[in-house]
């Protein structure tokens, strides 16, 4: 059923009943994990509906990537538990209206295309180890708090009931799609077990037992703090920590969509969306969120391509929080565990490891360790940001050993150095060693046609050896200089002394 009149776009088709289905189905599959984060942090179930409605519907309409959806995340709320526990909620409201500031001036700036240097590798770590995260997390569901607050395991029958409706759900999630896509397979499972559970009448756990989830709309509120630089001492660091959490977990969902959909989003677009959602938490009572992968996964694989079914998703919650929650409360968890886990299990990257013996030690490294901190500390930015480092510093390594230089005296007498490679921080030393200003001529020529200076670095060199040859009376000319690189030396011409050579009959011309 499809119609060439979209939502935000009369350019593009859309098909409505992908839409729906898949908006239906993320909002199922939302609600668990948005109550769950809610009350591990501390906070009232409807904190955590609340970021999910209003993230779902802010980002849908405004943001960058249609297919994505946003919502309460776990990997926001976790960095502000300890905030929660020594301030209070006002503190979180205060802190997600400052994130979302944050985030906004990140897009107003154009800053999310430095998304870009986040390495495939990286990608992988962060993504394999996201996918722990989230089948771990639904392994806790197995978990009950009796009335006394001990938490345990699931024994005996209750255990095998969950166990085998969580089979049955994965069974029917990756076998359905073999008969037919018209109807998204994580409904399809969702529908079958809730059937057979009330069908049977078989006692199980249901979302019900995680929370009540009944409640009125969401209501304006300014966070009643003191309006104070103390204040803002408090909450700006832990707010600079989840702007940062959420917009990379964003910004890295953003480029996975991209590649699923062979579509191109906007980076920027999305950061100002993101800020704005979260701005609208801090003043509605939400707990505050980013994207998330694992619904987003959902959505795409019901066969959402547009702003739609995110809208619809958003929609459907605060219709459940409103008046549908003695219908949701009622659905097993089991049957929402098994469609996360299968969500854990696609989101896993398994050609990172099928060609994992084809891929640099430094990659796996890099992967590796990206993964372990995600999953270990549940910290995905300090996980990305020593991906990036630890990828920067082995390219730089290998960059400064690729350097060389082809050696030659014409028939002038005049020496030729001919440099290969970029000429930085890390490939001075190797650069400086290939020059003999004590046995060379007088005129020496260093052509630079096929490399580039990069850095300070690489200026500081340049002024040294000129230096020693002039220590020898002989000159030093720079040749075939690219116009970065002539703008580096002119800007560090107070602190350089090197001749640049324009034209071919070897006249020294420095820029003056």
């Amino acid at each position: 059923m499809k119609n060439t009149i979209s939502l935000f776009d009369f350019s593009k088709k859309i098909n409505y009943k992908n839409e729906l289905l898949a908006g239906f189905t993320v909002a199922m599959t939302m609600i668990p994990e948005s109550l769950s984060f809610a009350i591990l942090a501390g906070l009232s179930p409807l904190t955590g509906l609340y970021a999910a409605f209003m993230m779902g519907l802010v980002t849908a309409v405004l943001g960058g990537r249609p297919g994505m959806v946003s919502g309460g995340a776990g990997a926001t709320i976790v960095v502000l538990i300890a905030l929660i526990q020594s301030h209070g909620v006002e503190y979180l409201f205060a802190t997600v209206a400052l994130a979302g500031i944050l985030q906004m001036m990140v897009g107003i700036f154009k800053l999310g295309k430095f998304v870009r240097l986040i390495p495939q590798p990286v990608m992988y770590g962060f993504l394999n180890g996201l996918a722990i995260i989230i089948f771990m997390a639904q392994v806790e569901q197995f978990k009950i708090t009796d009335s006394s607050g001990a938490v345990s395991w699931l024994q005996g029958m209750p255990l095998y009931i969950m166990a085998g409706l969580t089979a049955l759900t994965i069974a029917i999630v990756y076998i359905f799609p073999k008969i037919t896509k018209i109807v998204p397979a994580s409904l399809v499972a969702i529908i079958i077990i809730f059937a057979v559970v009330l069908g049977f009448n078989i006692p199980t756990k249901t979302v019900a037992d995680i929370a009540h989830i009944s409640g009125n709309l969401p209501s304006f509120h300014i966070p009643q703090i003191p309006f104070s630089l103390e204040t803002l001492q408090i909450i700006f660091p832990y707010a600079l920590i989840m702007a940062g959490v959420g917009l990379i977990e964003s910004l890295l969902t953003l480029s996975m969509v991209d590649e699923i959909t062979n579509t191109k989003g906007s980076a920027n677009k999305e950061s100002v969306a993101q800020g704005l959602a979260n701005i609208t938490n801090g003043f509605f009572g939400g707990m505050g969120g980013c994207a998330m992968v694992a619904q987003t996964l959902v959505n795409l694989n019901a066969g959402s391509r547009a702003r739609l079914s995110g809208i619809i998703a958003s929609l459907l919650i605060l219709i459940i929080i409103l008046c549908g929650a003695p219908i949701i409360e009622k659905i097993p968890m089991a049957a929402l565990v098994g469609v996360m886990m299968m969500v854990a299990i696609s989101t896993f990257q398994w050609v990172s490891v099928r060609i994992v013996n084809k891929m640099p030690k430094s990659d796996i490294f890099v992967g590796v360790t990206v993964a372990l901190i995600t999953v270990i500390l549940h910290n995905l930015a300090l996980a990305v940001l020593v991906g990036v480092i630890i990828s920067a510093l082995v390219f730089a390594w290998d960059n400064a050993k690729r350097i060389r230089a082809r050696k030659y005296v014409d028939e002038n007498g005049i020496k030729y150095y001919e440099i290969y490679g970029p000429l930085f921080f890390g490939s001075v030393t190797a650069f400086t060693d290939k020059f003999d200003p004590m046995n060379d001529p007088e005129q020496v020529v260093v052509d630079f046609k096929e490399s580039r200076i990069v850095d300070m670095s690489a200026i500081d060199a340049l002024d040294k050896l000129s230096k020693r040859y002039k220590q020898e009376n002989k000159i030093v000319h720079l040749r075939h200089l690219s116009e970065d690189c002539r703008k580096i030396l002119k800007n560090a011409e107070a602190v350089v002394e090197v001749n640049i050579q324009e034209d071919p009959t070897y006249k020294v011309m420095p820029e003056k």
